[in-house]
């Protein structure tokens, strides 16, 4: 059988690091994810994943991400149910997360975003052009790159191939 989860979405809120009685870290966190479509108003709507995680992964979780942030969280569906202090049952769906991903640097999720496009480096202007942007910020890896749009074909034999 298989029961495999990957998500991306935003923490709903900070996370809650937990320790068993024997010492085990646990965090709990809600995860909103888009859906992929509109309702009928053209709204997107988004799901919100309750997700655990364990051990090391837990602290971790509980000391870099917070509400906002951006993870990929890859794990499995569990289902789980308790008697509540009322006398009622409840039932409780949730991912166990085996991996979570930091799906931005540190505190990015705090800047308010220009546009909802990252930016990216343009590489489709040749290096040497007028291009004000690329003389003030030359891509490093332009510059590390020796057969860089010089010009000339590069001759390679099947005699230098490792294959």
């Amino acid at each position: 059988m298989l029961n495999r989860v990957v998500l991306v979405g935003r923490l709903t809120k900070d996370p809650d690091l937990r320790y068993t009685p024997s010492g085990v870290p646990v965090a709990t966190f809600t995860l909103a994810c888009n859906r992929t479509f509109t309702n009928q108003q053209g709204e997107r709507e988004a799901d919100f994943i309750n997700c655990v995680v364990w051990r090391k992964q837990a602290e971790n979780v509980a000391n870099f991400l917070k509400k906002g942030s951006l993870a990929g969280v890859d794990g499995r569906i569990q289902t789980r149910n308790y008697e509540a202090q009322d006398g009622r049952r409840v039932y409780v769906t949730e991912v166990v997360a085996e991996s979570v991903q930091f799906l931005e640097p540190k505190g990015a999720s705090n800047r308010e975003y220009q546009s909802s496009q990252p930016s990216y480096p343009n590489y489709d202007t040749p290096f040497g052009s007028n291009n004000q942007n690329q003389q003030r910020n030359p891509s490093p890896a332009r510059n590390d790159d020796p057969f860089f749009d010089n010009g000339q074909p590069i001759d390679i034999s099947d005699d230098d191939l490792p294959f």
